[in-house]
C-alpha cells in the first residue's frame, strides 16, 4: 500500500512540496497528486490575472501552477492525471452513467463521486514519477481551497472514507493554517476554528502547519496544541524565510521527519542503500545551494516585460527559472516587473509618469525577459523592448510570444517589413510574420494549443550558438510547448539575410524553434516554454544563459557545462568554487 499524505492549504503548495523533499532526502520515492475543487475539467482556459499561471506537464496537461511546485522541489514528471478537478471528476462519473456501469442505480455524490475519486488517487498514486520507474512509496495529497467550502465537500468526505481505507500507519493528514497578527498578538482563534470543522467533517489532522509573518512564540504554539488536540511537537511553526527553498531546512529543524517517521511508521519500508545514498546527496546539494542566498553580494537585475504582471503568480514558472539561475550564477535576482503597456506611446500622451519609468527600468537592466502571452493588448511595447536590447546589446530572452515580438521587430526595423505583424493581432494584414499553426482548431480552446513535450533540433552551421553551447553539445533536446502560432516559413530567407539565424527547427525542419543573433552577448527567442523544465539543483539552460549573460558571466557558466566539471550546489557540495569563477567555473 503505498503510504498516502493528506494536506488541507491554500499554501500554493510550499509546504506540500516541502514535506515531499523531506520524505526523498530519506531516500523514499515520492509523487504529488493536487486537488482542485472547481468545476473546469483543467486550467487551460482560465484567466492567468485571477488564477495565476497555467502549467503544462511533459504529457500536454494544462494544470494547477502548484504542481509545478512539485515537479520543482521534487525533480518528478507528473501527468495530467496528478491534477484531480471537479470537472474531471463528474465527467468521468458521468461517461460512466451513461455507457451503464452503474447497472440502473441511482447516481449520487455518495457512494458514487466520492468513490471515483478514492479510486483515482490509489491509482495515480502508484504511478512512477521519477528516473527509478518505480512505484512510489509515498504520495502527498494537497486539497485546495478552504474547509467549508461546498465544492471542496465530496473531496473531504472522500478524504475521511480514503484515511479508514488506507488503514493505520497508511494515511497521515497536515492541516495548514494561517495564524495572523493583529496588534502585535498573534490570533489562534481562526486556527481553532478551522480545525473544529475539519475535525466535523471527519478528518483528523495529525500535525497542524502554521503560517506566520514571524516566529509562533511558545504560548501560542500551546494554545493550538490544547484546543486542537495535539501535542506540542505536532504544532509546526512556517515562518516567513529568506527564501521559500529554504521552508524545507525551517521544517527539517522541527523535527519534521522523525514526525513523519513515526506517525506513518516510514522505518518498515524497504529503502535500497543507493536511494538512501542518493537522498542524502539531494540534501547536501540542496542546503549548499539555497542555503547561501544570504551570501550573495551582487545582484542580476532583469527587466520582465509581460501583460499579466498585476498578479506575479501569472509568471510563476518564470519567476521560479529566474531564481534558479540567479543561485547558480551566485547573485541576488533583482527583477523590475514592467508593465508592456507602459512603454507605448499611448501610455506617454495618457500617463507620462508611467511611460518615463517603466523605460528607465527596461533601459536600466541588465537583462530583458519577454514572456508569454495571448492577444494583442501590449503587445507593441514588448517590440520596443526587443528593439531597444538588439540595438544596445542588452541580454534578451523571449519565450513563446517574447519569440514572435522579436521576429516582429527584426522584420520591421532591420528587414524593411514595416507593417510585419501576426495574425493573432491583425488576421487580414499583408505580412503576418506569425501564422495560425494549421493543425490547430480555431474553434475549440480548451486543450487545442501545441502542448506537451517536443523535440527541437539545432541546425547544422549553429555550433556558434550560444545557446547551443549550454545544452553541451547536444543536437536535440525536448523542451515543453504551449502555442497555436507560429513563424511563417515564407519569411525565414529574408529574416536570415537579416542576421536573424533561426538554430532550432522541430523535427521535420519546417517549424521554427529557437532564434538567436550571431553578434550579440545573448539574443535569444524560444518558441518553447524552457520555464517548465527547470529544476532548483537544474537550472533551465535558455534562463541560465540569460542570467549568466546579464551578469556579465557567461563565458565561465557556458565553460563549466561543457566541461562536465561541477557547477552550482553539486560543486559545492563537493568542496568546489563552483563559479570562481577562476575559469572553471489519460488516466480513467
Amino acid at each position: 500500500m503505498v503510504v498516502l499524505i493528506s494536506i488541507l492549504t491554500g499554501a500554493q503548495g510550499i509546504i506540500a512540496s516541502s514535506t515531499g523533499l523531506l520524505l526523498k532526502t530519506l531516500g523514499l520515492k515520492v509523487s504529488s497528486i493536487k486537488v482542485d475543487p472547481y468545476l473546469n475539467v483543467d486550467a487551460g482556459t482560465m484567466n492567468p490575472k485571477e488564477h495565476g499561471e497555467v502549467f503544462v506537464l511533459s504529457d500536454g496537461g494544462e494544470v494547477d501552477l502548484d504542481l509545478g511546485n512539485y515537479e520543482r522541489y521534487l525533480n518528478i514528471t507528473l501527468t495530467r492525471a496528478n491534477n484531480i478537478t471537479t470537472g474531471k471528476i463528474y465527467d468521468h462519473v458521468i461517461k460512466r452513467e451513461r455507457k451503464g456501469d452503474y447497472l440502473g442505480k441511482t447516481v449520487q455524490v455518495v457512494p458514487h463521486i466520492t468513490d471515483a475519486i478514492q479510486e483515482w488517487i490509489e491509482k495515480v498514486a502508484r504511478i512512477p514519477v521519477d528516473d527509478t520507474n518505480e512505484e512510489p512509496d509515498v504520495c502527498i495529497i494537497e486539497l485546495g481551497g478552504t474547509v467549508g467550502d461546498i465544492e471542496s465537500m465530496p473531496f473531504i468526505e472522500a478524504m475521511t472514507q480514503l484515511r479508514r481505507r488506507a488503514g493505520r500507519d497508511n494515511f497521515l493528514q497536515i492541516h495548514v493554517s494561517y495564524v495572523p497578527v493583529i496588534n502585535g498578538e498573534q490570533k489562534t482563534k481562526p486556527t481553532q476554528q478551522a480545525i473544529k470543522a475539519v475535525r466535523s467533517a471527519g478528518l483528523v489532522p495529525d500535525l497542524i502547519a502554521c503560517r506566520c509573518e514571524i516566529a509562533l512564540d511558545r504560548g501560542a504554539i500551546e494554545k493550538i496544541s490544547h484546543f486542537c488536540q495535539v501535542d506540542f511537537e505536532q504544532v509546526v511553526m512556517v515562518r516567513d524565510m529568506p527564501s521559500i527553498y529554504q521552508v524545507p531546512m525551517l521544517l527539517e529543524q522541527q523535527g519534521m521527519i522523525p514526525l513523519l517517521k513515526k506517525i506513518l511508521a516510514l522505518d518498515n519500508i524497504n529503502i535500497s542503500e543507493s536511494h538512501i545514498t542518493k537522498g542524502r546527496k539531494t540534501w547536501t546539494q540542496w542546503n549548499a545551494l539555497t542555503g547561501s542566498d544570504i551570501r550573495f553580494q551582487d545582484k542580476v537585475t532583469i527587466a520582465l516585460v509581460g501583460k499579466y504582471i498585476e498578479l506575479h503568480d501569472s509568471y510563476l514558472s518564470v519567476l521560479k527559472a529566474l531564481e534558479h539561475s540567479a543561485m547558480r550564477c551566485e547573485r541576488k535576482l533583482d527583477l523590475r516587473w514592467i508593465d508592456s503597456e507602459h512603454l507605448e506611446s499611448k501610455t506617454r500622451e495618457t500617463d507620462p509618469a508611467k511611460f518615463h519609468k517603466a523605460w528607465h527600468d527596461v533601459c536600466t537592466a541588465q537583462g530583458i525577459l519577454v514572456p508569454g502571452g495571448f492577444g494583442q493588448r501590449g503587445t507593441e511595447g514588448m517590440i520596443q523592448a526587443a528593439k531597444w536590447a538588439r540595438e544596445n546589446k542588452t541580454p534578451y530572452l523571449g519565450v513563446c510570444l517574447g519569440m514572435q515580438v522579436a521576429v516582429i521587430e527584426h522584420a520591421r526595423h532591420v528587414c524593411g517589413i514595416t507593417d510585419a505583424t501576426s495574425g493573432e493581432f491583425n488576421g487580414e494584414a499583408a505580412n503576418k510574420l506569425i501564422i495560425h499553426m494549421a493543425e490547430i482548431d480555431k474553434e475549440t480552446m480548451g486543450a487545442t494549443m501545441r502542448l506537451g513535450l517536443h523535440p527541437t533540433r539545432f541546425q547544422e552551421g549553429s555550433e556558434w550558438s550560444r545557446l547551443r553551447a549550454l545544452y553541451a553539445g547536444k543536437t536535440e533536446i525536448l523542451e515543453r510547448h504551449r502555442h497555436r502560432y507560429e513563424v511563417n516559413p515564407e519569411y525565414i530567407g529574408r529574416l536570415e539575410k537579416g542576421g536573424l539565424s533561426f538554430i532550432g527547427k522541430d523535427e521535420e525542419g519546417v517549424r521554427m524553434e529557437v532564434v538567436e543573433i550571431k553578434d550579440h552577448p545573448w539574443f535569444v527567442g524560444v518558441q518553447f516554454h524552457p520555464e517548465y523544465l527547470s529544476r532548483v539543483l537544474d537550472p533551465s539552460r535558455p534562463y541560465l544563459g540569460f542570467v549568466a549573460a546579464s551578469a556579465g558571466i557567461l563565458a565561465d557558466v557556458t565553460r563549466n557545462y561543457q566541461n562536465g566539471v561541477p557547477s552550482g550546489a553539486e560543486g559545492i557540495a563537493n568542496g568546489i568554487d563552483s563559479l570562481s569563477l577562476n575559469g572553471d567555473s489519460n488516466l480513467f
